[in-house]
């Protein structure tokens, strides 16, 4: 396995700066955002670490020999809308820049990106599922012919009232993963596995490991602590956000000895990317980079630097 961590944490600096701090603090890889240039409005969106808009042979040159310089290579490239938004025109743009992100992947021979199916977060499942074929399906044969694996993070999107009730993205459960795999078969469409996820939906996060781990293209770490005192006074249907708080891996919920144990098991050889979204860490740059030392300090145990 490779340690890495998620680019968004380190909007501050430019990729050559991401690259040799990840190399000074003994990172792996890193998982470069590659979000449209502009103002987003969700948090850890809109980082642009490369812009893949009209990215080309000699600037994927430069990426890979900064990879060379630093050690440190790119794990995938990440960007994360929705592309079921209800609002065509979101969901187009969202569209037209998964393939951009897919085209920069394949030039930089990394061959991975991660991203949301997206969903209509008012609909049901049921709903939203003959748009979900008429959208991936296309998308996962455009995938193939790069030759990228896609990614798909198993987070809900359902923190937040303007997210409420469904959230928005589908891929969310072993459950809808089967119906997903099902329809769209391709060994090109697999799983950014979040085990902090499982935790707030109150299910078993290492259980997915052994019945899902042929799927895992890429993997990220992420801790979460349920207020369990405050679950009792709002319930489960409150949003999430009410009782529910993201985490430094070691400084929550999941048990990381046994998430690694059971990744062994399985054979996953590939990247596991810190995600900080920890608030405490929020502060300034130099507190971000302190929770990337600190992950790092943590993973290794179960992670040793071959």
């Amino acid at each position: 396995m490779k340690l890495g961590f998620v680019s968004a944490i380190l909007p501050d600096l430019n990729l050559e700066q991401l690259l040799n701090f990840a190399a000074t603090e003994g990172y792996d890889c890193v998982e470069v955002m590659c979000w449209p240039k502009g103002k987003a409005t969700r948090r850890y969106a809109g980082i642009t670490h490369i812009d893949v808009e009209n990215f080309n042979k000699k600037e994927a040159e430069a990426v890979i020999s900064l990879t060379k310089k630093t050690g440190v290579s790119i794990s995938g490239l990440g960007y994360y809308p929705n592309p079921l938004a209800p609002n065509g025109k979101e969901a187009e743009v969202a569209c037209e820049h998964i393939k951009k992100v897919i085209k920069a992947s394949a030039l930089l021979g990394i061959n991975q990106m991660n991203t949301f199916v997206g969903r209509d977060w008012k609909k049901s499942v049921e709903e939203n599922w003959p748009q979900f074929k008429k959208t991936w399906k296309p998308l996962v044969r455009f995938a193939e012919r790069q030759g990228v694996k896609i990614g798909i993070e198993n987070c809900p999107m359902s923190f937040t009232e303007d997210e409420w009730p469904g959230g928005k993205n589908l891929a969310t459960t072993p459950a809808l993963w089967k119906k997903m795999f099902h329809d769209i078969p391709s060994d090109h469409f697999g799983l950014n596995y979040d085990p902090s996820h499982f935790i707030w939906l109150h299910m078993d996060p290492y259980k997915p490991i052994r019945d899902w781990g042929h799927k895992f293209f890429h993997v990220h770490a992420k801790d979460v602590r349920l207020d369990k005192e405050r679950l009792d006074e709002v319930g489960i249907m409150a949003h999430p956000n009410e009782y529910h708080t993201p985490k430094l891996p070691g400084m929550g919920d999941v048990n990381w000895g046994r998430f690694f144990s059971y990744l062994g098991e399985q054979k996953y050889k590939g990247a596991v990317c810190v995600e900080v979204e920890d608030r405490v860490y929020e502060g300034s740059l130099a507190k971000r980079k302190a929770s990337l030392r600190q992950c790092a300090t943590y993973l290794r145990q179960f992670i040793p630097k071959m």
